[in-house]
């Protein structure tokens, strides 16, 4: 089961991975994952402005994965983990750009 993904150099502790082979708009195969993560109060500067890149250097390392993927849906429970001890659960899909690793 995999439990953690890199999005360029920054790992992310995840649940609910799930990694598939889809076809792009022109037919050819790329690959998809999603997941779940959380973050909190004093990540969310961080993450945010990282997830804002839109594109990233993907590894997988329980599954030796790494390809170049943007972003094709994103979702968040709150929309301001600024205050104190707060926490949010992300979840993300990221798509294989260009189809190339």
């Amino acid at each position: 089961m995999v439990d953690e993904v890199i999005l360029n150099d920054v790992p992310l502790q995840v649940t609910d991975f799930l990694f598939e082979t889809v076809k792009d708009s022109e037919g050819k195969e790329i690959r998809k994952v999603s997941f779940n993560f959380k973050v909190t109060h004093n990540e969310y500067h961080d993450i945010t402005t990282l997830l804002y890149q839109m594109v990233f250097d993907l590894k997988i390392p329980q599954s030796n994965e790494k390809f170049r993927a943007e972003i094709f849906n994103y979702a968040t429970s709150v929309t301001n983990l600024y205050e104190e001890n707060a926490v949010g659960d992300f979840s993300l899909v990221l798509l294989e750009a260009n189809g190339q690793e």
